[in-house]
C-alpha cells in the first residue's frame, strides 16, 4: 500500500511542477498582461494544489497533512480572487487587451 501511495505523490509532485513551468512559460510567451495574468493564475492554481496534494500523500494522516490541506485551500480560493482583482484594476486603469496584431484586418463586422 505504501508503494501505490508513493507513485501516486510522486505523480502529483511531477504534475504539478509541470503545470507550474506551463505557467511559467505561458507567462513569458503571451503577448498582453489579460493573458498572462490567466495563464498564471488557472495553472499556477492547479500547480500549487496538485504539488500540495503530493506532499498531503507523503505526509499521512498527521497535522502536517491537516496544515498543509489549509494552504491548498487558501491558495485555491485567494488566488483566483487575487487574478481577479488585478484584472479588474487593469481594467479601470485603462489597460487595453491586444485583441488583433497591427495591421490584421478586425475580426469584427
Amino acid at each position: 500500500m505504501s508503494f501505490l501511495i508513493d507513485i501516486a505523490s510522486a505523480l502529483c509532485l511531477l504534475a504539478g511542477a509541470f503545470f507550474c513551468l506551463v505557467g511559467a512559460w505561458g507567462l513569458l510567451r503571451m503577448p498582453d498582461f489579460y493573458t498572462r495574468v490567466h495563464a498564471a493564475s488557472v495553472l499556477e492554481t492547479l500547480g500549487a494544489d496538485l504539488i500540495l496534494l503530493g506532499l498531503v500523500l507523503q505526509a499521512g494522516f498527521t497535522l502536517v497533512a491537516a496544515k498543509l490541506l489549509l494552504i491548498g485551500l487558501l491558495i485555491f480560493f485567494a488566488s483566483p480572487t487575487a487574478s481577479h482583482a488585478l484584472t479588474r484594476a487593469a481594467m479601470l486603469r485603462g489597460v487595453t487587451p491586444l485583441l488583433a496584431k497591427q495591421g490584421e484586418p478586425s475580426s469584427k463586422p
